[in-house]
């Protein structure tokens, strides 16, 4: 375990980004925690207001992630320098995606149906950086092996594969399946070898002159939404609490 910390986080510089990770994720935990006590009239915290305006955590997140990135950049990839602009760079994202929707809609839907895009967005983020930090990209490691070459070779074909049908699946209107089958293997595949959603890109382009096409896709997306809205629902609501009706 030593060797692999020492081989892929210290060696190529890594620490920072593990920091970064670190601090996004435990942001966007704490602020979430937060945000629904306030909303449940419970502890002692409360909304944020300048002169009558409510300052929304973003408007923070904003500061500290143009201060963390500005001294990352001053501070290269070592030193205390350059890991506590990566906590600080963290620590602003996690505050920012977590009002990633505010941002997309230009309206407070943090507590909406809208507002889960926060959490999609947080999540995938994560998701992201934690496979770039978990050493599928082998730049910065000196001294490998020709059969740890091999397996990074191994790694990035497949990662590349795998992007290939995110593509596809992304065409055919399944974003989830997409972001997902970036990270994990064949995940994607399903997506791009089932019928496309209605209103793709996939669709509009393949389905307009075939009309037997687009009724089944119109039939199996109303089939797939009745089972899985539920549970995606669920897990959205325990992550980032549910939304107001």
């Amino acid at each position: 375990m030593g060797d692999w910390w020492q081989r892929n986080i210290m060696e190529p510089g890594k620490l920072p980004l593990l920091l970064a990770l670190g601090a996004f994720v435990l942001t966007f935990l704490i602020t979430r925690v937060i945000t629904r006590l306030i909303r449940a009239g419970k502890g002692p915290f409360g909304n944020v207001e300048a002169g009558g305006v409510h300052v929304h955590h973003v408007v923070p997140g904003v500061v500290l992630t143009v201060v963390g990135g500005f001294a990352a950049v001053a501070g290269g990839r070592h030193g205390f320098g350059s890991a506590a602009a990566a906590v600080v760079f963290g620590a602003g994202a996690g505050l920012v995606l977590d009002e990633f929707a505010l941002i997309l809609h230009l309206d407070d839907v943090y507590w909406s149906e809208a507002g889960r895009k926060s959490v999609e967005a947080v999540v995938l983020t994560a998701a992201l950086v934690g496979l770039v930090l978990a050493g599928f990209t082998p730049f910065g490691v000196d001294g490998m092996s020709q059969d740890e070459l091999q397996d990074r070779a191994n790694v990035i074909a497949t990662v590349a594969g795998n992007f290939f049908f995110s593509l596809l699946a992304l065409a055919k209107g399944k974003a989830r399946l997409a972001v997902f089958g970036v990270i994990v293997p064949l995940v994607a595949l399903i997506g791009a070898v089932r019928l496309a959603r209605p209103g793709s890109l996939w669709a509009r382009r393949f389905y307009a002159r075939r009309p037997q096409a687009r009724a089944k896709s119109h039939l199996r997306a109303y089939r797939h939404d009745r089972r899985w809205s539920g549970p995606r629902r669920a897990v959205q609501d325990w992550i980032g609490g549910r939304p107001d009706v």
